[in-house]
């Protein structure tokens, strides 16, 4: 028998054999996995803009006192009248009902109309927000610029007499209250202690009456010593997160196989060492950024800035409850966006992320 007679029967009316499956390559692949980690990230990021939506809602509803009865101004006024605010404002709704329109309403960007300024709060935030950008935008330059010089010097020198000292004055100003530290500097540097005469305003942005290159120097001139409170509070932060993630680099053993290469210490570390060790700073850099749009309150209140964190504590002591969840919501969303933002940089810093 023949092998041709041997071999088993092949049923031919099946056709063709089907085509195998493409092979993915490592491209396909890789680009799939950071699909998929950008979806995760941008669902999370939604669930807590919804989260903070709902506790900016409930949260300011324990606050003691009665919005209406401040709208009164203190006078005596009827229950009829009373009422008649409450309906303005839908105060006098079931809470649910009022939870449902304040939803809705934000969800296409109204926030609401603030008891205090009757005015739509969305409209007090626009005109805040470039004040309080100005001030902390400022600051976040100069305060990440000097942390993250001065961590990696402190780092590259580590044990020495210059790395002790920036880290000793680091921790000391980072556990200062910056109220604090704002009221110092205005008594030593505004209003004058001894013989340091002072040089400052103790508050406010402008001193009002001036035009062109003159007024951009006044508000250059107020902006003197808010801005120097912030940076001493929290440039220090950034040197220990900078210096600690540069430490646990120095002992890689690429950077030992550039040095034995030849290349300049200085070239090491610009070239090597601080850019693997970035993923922290960058991690707290939009963390800061996003705390830009919130200002910093305790700051913006002693100095008298007129920006949204003195807005929010303005609004807080009425309380203006419309006018305080639009600004906290604000708050929140700025932060979650710039988490989001740096989750999304980080493959692009660390090709392993993501994957």
């Amino acid at each position: 028998m023949t092998a041709d007679a041997t071999s088993a029967p092949v049923d031919r009316a099946e056709g063709p054999a089907p085509a195998a499956p493409p092979i993915r390559g490592p491209k396909a692949r890789t680009r799939t996995a950071y699909l998929r980690y950008v979806a995760g990230k941008l669902g999370g990021a939604a669930v807590s803009l919804l989260a903070v939506l709902v506790t900016s809602f409930f949260l300011f509803r324990l606050i003691p006192g009665d919005p209406v009865k401040f709208m009164t101004g203190g006078r005596q006024v009827s229950a009829e009248q009373l009422a008649s605010y409450r309906r303005e404002f839908g105060l006098d709704l079931p809470l649910w009902r009022q939870f449902t329109d304040y939803c809705g309403k934000a969800l296409t960007g109204d926030l609401g109309t603030s008891y205090q300024f009757r005015t739509p709060v969305i409209d007090r935030i626009t005109e805040a927000l470039p004040n309080t950008l100005l001030l902390t935008g400022t600051a976040f330059v100069l305060y990440t610029a000097l942390g993250v010089l001065l961590g990696t010097r402190s780092a590259w020198r580590n044990g020495r007499l210059g790395d002790r000292l920036n880290t000793g004055l680091a921790l000391t100003l980072y556990s200062i209250p910056s109220f604090w530290l704002g009221l110092l500097l205005i008594i030593v540097l505004a209003v004058g202690m001894g013989p340091i005469p002072g040089f400052f305003p103790t508050g406010g942005m402008e001193s009002g009456g001036q035009e062109g290159l003159a007024h951009v120097l006044d508000v250059a001139h107020h902006l003197v010593l808010p801005v120097l409170t912030l940076v001493a509070v929290e440039y220090g932060q950034t040197l220990l997160v900078t210096r600690s993630a540069l430490l646990d680099e120095m002992g890689s053993d690429y950077l030992t196989t550039a040095r034995a290469k030849g290349l300049r210490d200085d070239l090491v570390r610009r070239r090597h060492a601080v850019p693997n060790a970035m993923l922290p700073t960058v991690t707290l850099i939009f963390v800061n950024l996003g705390r830009t749009v919130a200002g910093v309150i305790l700051v913006e209140t002693v100095f008298s800035w007129p920006g949204l964190g003195g807005l929010f504590y303005q609004a807080l002591s009425v309380p203006d409850l419309p006018l305080v969840q639009g600004l906290f919501f604000v708050f929140a969303a700025a932060v979650i966006v710039m988490n989001t933002l740096a989750d999304l940089i980080y493959p692009l810093l660390d090709p392993r992320v993501g994957r």
